[in-house]
């Protein structure tokens, strides 16, 4: 059900918000971007009350609290690249947009971090890392888009989780807005600082439900002097697992990714026009390897010596070997052709879910059985970050318009569920995973991050409607959007 906006209600706050922050930070009626109505979920677009787009911390904090006054809800925005819906507006709401709090503040040689606004894009982190002789080593597909108090919100996880972790690891300090309107500093620098609770990781990954992330402290890393890679064909499952053991012994910190592209996926994008595919079809499975050194001269050969030691055990039935930058690139080309999906494959769902690694095999069988079984001719391809336990799946009936969700949700998140997996293993759970969160998190896990909520946000104003499943506090209503299947 949905709670209907109250409209003077919506003409007050709009009203307040103007005379506080001006006419040019908060946008009403026509002026409302569509871009805000929306993330990139699949759940359509609703019109915000107004869009503020705040240029400083102390205009968050001032936007806050007159909403709080008026207990009109905010719904924080990024980059809006967001599958899941956390970044949509709710009827009622208002879009607090951090498109404006963008720019490096500082770069720290000496403590190797660098002090960056909210709403600055992964890329242009990056690019400034690297001009500064570092590394971010965070990197997803919407790198251009995406910001990176977003990606703090969401826990980010990206390519090259096995070597660096998710973004929570790469996070030392943060600025945050609470509900209320107030501001917590701790701009940290330092690796160690056990002082009292570590208050950021409350806020790490709440995809804004707790506060407003406005400025953070980013770990650096050492700038690889190389980066090798290789694809390879094996033979069986029990090869992709038995060569992942091997490259975590063999290459140690070299190793940067490793992903796996199960013969489906492979057959799809060896069809697609641009996408150089250098392995032949009919293999069990595919990887993609990456490793990055600090010597060409020494990390290269060790990297092809290890490659040819796997070959000569066994794991591997066929390989190819990356000799220039531009192939590193072609095979990354490969993997990364699924962005192309909606033109190649047409509408379909999306999965990002989690699995222990040993058993992911069995899992994609018994996923491909039960939804060919449920939807006869149903495409389904599985692919992932498979050293870090994360698979993706896109599944589809072709000509089918809408798609059959539910029952593709069903099984996928069922057989989570049986597999002792989650349902959400880099991009949150925002709107459009909520129903499945009680599969993988207990009652008393729940009942905690409730508490939370509770504690941090007691009239539910930030974000509410989302993550978690039913209303936000108990016997509370709010103008929330309960999706169908979700338990009041």
């Amino acid at each position: 059900m949905t709670a209907m906006p109250d409209v003077s209600r919506g003409e007050a706050v709009v009203a307040a918000l103007v005379a506080e922050l001006g006419e040019k930070t908060v946008l009403s009626g026509a002026e409302r971007p569509a871009r805000n109505a929306s993330d990139w979920s699949t759940l359509g677009p609703q019109a915000p009350l107004a869009v503020i787009r705040p240029a400083t911390t102390e205009a968050v904090a001032a936007a806050m609290r007159i909403c709080a006054r008026h207990g009109v809800p905010v719904v924080p925005q990024g980059g809006l690249t967001g599958l899941c819906g956390g970044a949509r507006p709710l009827p009622g709401s208002v879009a607090l947009s951090l498109e404006r709090m963008t720019g490096i503040e500082a770069i720290d040689p000496a403590s190797a971090t660098m002090t960056v606004r909210a709403g600055t894009p992964l890329q242009v982190v990056q690019e400034a890392a690297d001009a500064a002789g570092f590394l971010v080593p965070l990197d997803l597909g919407a790198r251009g888009s995406c910001a990176i108090g977003g990606n703090a919100s969401t826990n980010a996880g990206g390519n090259r989780v096995i070597r660096y972790g998710m973004t929570r690891e790469m996070i030392l300090g943060l600025e945050v807005v609470l509900p209320d309107g107030s501001v917590v500093t701790n701009l940290n620098r330092m690796i160690k600082n056990n002082a009292g609770y570590d208050l950021k990781h409350l806020f790490i990954g709440s995809e804004g439900t707790l506060g407003i992330i406005t400025r953070l402290v980013l770990r650096l890393f050492p700038k690889p002097a190389c980066t090798f890679a290789a694809l390879c064909a094996l033979p069986d499952y029990a090869s992709v697992v038995g060569l992942l053991t091997a490259a975590r012994r063999g290459l140690g910190p070299m190793l940067s990714a490793f992903e796996v592209m199960w013969p489906d996926y492979w057959e799809t994008v060896s069809s697609m026009p641009g996408v150089r595919v250098p392995l032949a079809q009919g293999h069990a499975a595919y990887c993609l390897i990456e490793a990055q050194g600090t010597d060409e001269a020494f990390d290269g050969p060790r990297f092809e010596a290890w490659l040819e030691a796997q070959t000569e055990a066994g794991l591997l039935a066929d390989a190819v070997l990356s000799r220039s930058v531009a192939d590193v690139k072609a095979f990354w080309g490969v993997r990364d052709a699924c962005s192309e999906f909606p033109q190649v494959l047409g509408t379909h769902e999306s999965f990002d879910i989690g699995l222990p690694v040993a058993g992911m095999d069995d899992y994609v069988r018994a996923c491909k059985a039960a939804l060919g079984q449920r939807l006869p001719g149903i495409t389904a391809l599985f692919y992932g970050h498979i050293g870090d336990g994360n698979l993706h799946i896109v599944a589809g009936v072709k000509g089918a318009h809408p798609q059959p969700k539910d029952v593709i949700q069903e099984v996928v998140y069922g057989l989570v569920r049986e597999f002792g997996g989650t349902v959400s293993a880099e991009h949150g759970i925002g709107l459009t995973k909520k129903p499945w969160l009680g599969h993988v998190r207990s009652e008393a896990e729940i009942a905690l991050m409730r508490r939370l909520k509770a504690a941090l946000d007691p009239d539910g104003m930030l974000n509410p409607g989302k993550v978690l499943p039913g209303k936000d506090l108990p016997g509370k209503t709010l103008p929330s959007e309960i999706l169908p299947g979700d338990a009041v």
